[in-house]
């Protein structure tokens, strides 16, 4: 026997498991089903990896057929899988669940359950995304602010919490101000309506004068966060857009507890410095078992008077980011001059039509209808709860 052989070697005829395949399966580590906040690794829903030469199939089950997440753990599935490197096509083969393996699924929600985060003000329904980078000076908050009114103008009540508390800027972002409300003891969103919907916003802005220092950090931040999330009357929202602060530090992990069906939008600039950092915000999420629903490139090639296009800053690096962390590309911001000043005038570039209002639109439009479109309160996860429970009961029955 040769140094380093195995004693038992499979049998003449039986094929090797590919090693490959565990690498698969870290790879859909990363693949959250939003309803649990948990990886469909982790719930039991990925049956099989099979690997023929560099393609690779995946074989998924579902609690039910009509499961109304099934093309979005799709699409993850194929996405986070495709950015492996040596992966040259993907075929996901969804199934349903047989009794045992709901049985199984209804377990680990209870558990889930049992490990619940606390009560928040915003509705079950609604969707929660998290603007995110891993450094400053991406435009961010700018990219927060002109989704929300994008959103709002497609006829969806859009809530907007500037979780920056240090650096807030959205008020003035949407020429916003006035004194924060409370009604029975909780704070009352201001309002502005846009076209056939309608935003609102809570921001350390309306409570602080904007050249004033906020001073916290540790749990004095986290507490401020709580706060705009259970000590205010939200009201019914569609999508609530939370523009963090820069980095991976207090907020970002005190959000991942109190909303841990947050899903992160990950902003970048074209550079590959730029990208790097914000693949960290990405990972902070995934260690928190947080979605992250899609990459946005902000400041990127440049158009003159003349026509003539530049790649200031380079180019591709928002679809590179979104190829490696295996998610989509939601869009690409131009660099534009319109957009620093409608910043500074409080009048959102979404809102005044043009090529930027186009570009915003059409974002709005993907989240809207393939990112993160909404799911009824049924498919939230108490109901999970009670429908995969009732789903046993129905197979206990039919056994009996």
């Amino acid at each position: 026997m040769t140094s380093g052989s195995s004693p038992h070697p499979p049998p003449v005829g039986e094929a090797r498991p590919d090693p490959r395949a565990d690498e698969v399966l870290k790879c859909l580590r990363s693949v959250i089903d939003p309803e649990l906040g948990d990886t469909i690794v982790d719930l039991g829903m990925v049956r099989a990896v099979t690997i023929s030469d560099d393609d690779v199939t995946v074989d998924v089950a579902l609690t039910i057929a009509a499961c109304p997440l099934r093309a979005q753990i799709e699409r993850d599935v194929r996405g986070h899988v495709a950015a492996l490197d040596w992966v040259r096509g993907v075929e996901v083969r969804v199934a349903s669940m047989d009794a045992e393996e709901r049985a199984a699924v209804m377990a680990r929600a209870r558990w889930k359950a049992r490990e619940d985060a606390p009560e928040t003000a915003v509705p079950a329904r609604t969707r929660v995304l998290a603007i995110a980078s891993g450094k400053g000076g991406v435009g961010k908050s700018s990219v927060t602010v002109n989704l929300g009114v994008a959103l709002a103008r497609r006829g969806f009540t859009v809530g907007i919490l500037d979780a920056d508390i240090w650096g807030f800027s959205v008020p003035r972002l949407l020429g916003m101000e006035g004194d924060v409300e409370a009604r029975q003891g909780k704070m009352v969103p201001l309002e502005q309506t846009v076209g056939a919907g309608l935003v609102r916003v809570l921001s350390m802005g309306f409570l602080a004068d904007e050249e004033q220092a906020i001073m916290w950090r540790g749990l004095v931040l986290n507490r401020a966060v709580q706060q705009f999330l259970q000590d205010a009357h939200w009201g019914d929202l569609d999508y609530l857009l939370i523009d963090l602060p820069p980095g991976t530090g207090d907020i970002q992990m005190g959000l991942a507890r109190l909303l841990p069906r947050t899903e992160l939008l990950v902003v970048t600039t074209p550079p590959v410095a730029a990208q790097k950092v914000a693949a960290r915000a990405a990972d902070m999420a995934r260690r928190g078992y947080l979605r992250v629903a899609g990459v946005i490139e902000n400041m990127s090639d440049f158009t003159c008077e003349h026509g003539t296009t530049y790649a200031l800053f380079g180019s591709g690096g928002g679809e590179r980011l979104a190829h490696s962390l295996g998610v989509p590309l939601v869009g690409s911001i131009p660099l534009h001059p319109d957009m620093a000043a409608a910043g500074d005038a409080g009048t959102p570039v979404a809102a005044a039509g043009g090529e930027l209002a186009d570009v915003f639109a059409e974002m709005a439009r993907t989240i809207a209808e393939d990112v993160a479109p909404l799911i009824e309160a049924e498919g939230c996860s108490a109901r999970l709860v009670q429908r995969v429970e009732a789903a046993v009961a129905r197979g206990e029955a039919e056994a009996g």
